[in-house]
Order: structure tokens, then sequence, then C-alpha cells
């Protein structure tokens, strides 16, 4: 049933949509972003490569600032009729919701979002550079506390209850994804979703 659906989704080479995916640290929102992207034929950005200066030396250390960030994702988006979005902008990039036609929430439980970002950041820098000594050890463990406290009641725009509360205000469609689940599964479910609600396609 799952190839059956991909083979029908890429063989509508005109389906062109505007989505956008966000939610917890660690729960696959841009692996599950870039997957949809892919099988729809979309260009996949992230807002993760907009927030820092991505070419410095150590990562996470500088951010842009909102005006600055928005330049860029404006140049990006503008250019392309359909795209994904993944990662949060809640916020200081609100200019662009009215441009979304669907979002996806992902969401997972906090134990298993940190074994995902111990092992995408040991296969990104290696365990050496994340350990006690090492140049990223700070960073990650500054990253690592702030993803478990998520689920946290907090003020800060990168929480749960924050993002429920900028959820609970959009006018599209919005998709809760719980995803405990193999990629080739979240997708399908992404896909079902996008063409249960009719999304007008551009």
């Amino acid at each position: 049933m799952y190839w059956l659906l991909l083979t029908l989704w890429e063989g509508m080479s005109k389906i062109t949509v505007r989505l956008h995916f966000l939610g917890a640290p660690g729960a696959g929102v841009t692996t599950l972003g870039r997957s949809v992207a892919e099988h729809l034929s979309l260009p996949h950005f992230d807002t993760d490569n907009y927030h820092w200066f991505t070419d410095d030396a150590l990562p996470y250390r500088r951010r842009r600032n909102p005006e600055h960030r928005i330049k860029l994702m404006e140049q990006d988006l503008s250019a392309q009729p359909g795209w994904v979005l993944s990662g949060a902008l809640c916020g200081w990039g609100d200019v662009f919701v009215p441009r979304f036609q669907a979002v996806i929430y992902c969401e997972l439980d906090a134990a298993q979002r940190l074994v995902r970002i111990q092992a995408r950041e040991q296969a990104r820098y290696g365990a050496e550079r994340l350990s006690p000594g090492g140049d990223l050890h700070s960073v990650y463990e500054k990253f690592c506390a702030w993803a478990a406290a998520y689920e946290e009641k907090s003020d800060k725009l990168r929480s749960r209850d924050k993002e429920m509360e900028w959820l609970a205000r959009l006018t599209c469609p919005v998709l809760q994804l719980d995803t405990n689940a193999p990629l080739q599964v979240l997708t399908e479910q992404v896909l079902h979703f996008v063409d249960a609600v009719s999304i007008k396609k551009i």
C-alpha cells in the first residue's frame, strides 16, 4: 500500500504545495520534512540554516537577527511555487504563516528524543568532540538540557505549551503526529493527510 501510494504521488508531477513541519527537538522534524519533500519533488528548507550562521567553525554559536533570517528565507521561499519548510519559526517568522497550506507538528517521548539527539550529534561531530574536554561539549550539554525540558511549563517560545498555543491560532489544516514509527510510515501518513484535507494544488 505504501509504495502504491508513493507511486501515485510521484506520478502527479504538477502537485505543488507549501508545508511546514515543526515540533519537539529530536522528534525527527527535519528528517520527515525532507522525506516528504523528496516524495513530492519539492525543495526542502530548514529554519536552522537561517537562524544560525552555519559557516562558523563551531556550530550553534552565533544567531542571525530576525530581520536577517526573514530576508534570507524570503529570497528562497518566494523563488519557489511550492516547498517544504522544517523547523520552528514561532514568533520571529510569523510573517510566513499565511503562506502555509498545512502544518505538521511532530512529537515524541522525551527519552526517545534524547537518544535520537545523541546518535545524531555523534554521527555529525564524533563522540570525542561532544565529550568532556571536547570543543562542542558545552553547547551539546546545553542543547540536551533544553531539549529534555521542552515539555515543561515555560514562557519560552520553544516549549510545547507555547507551540500548542501557536498551532491553535493557525487557520490552515494541522496534523499532530507521534513520530514513534518508521520514516516510511510517517511519510505515508503525511501524504494521506495532505490528500485528505484537499489542499489546493498550485
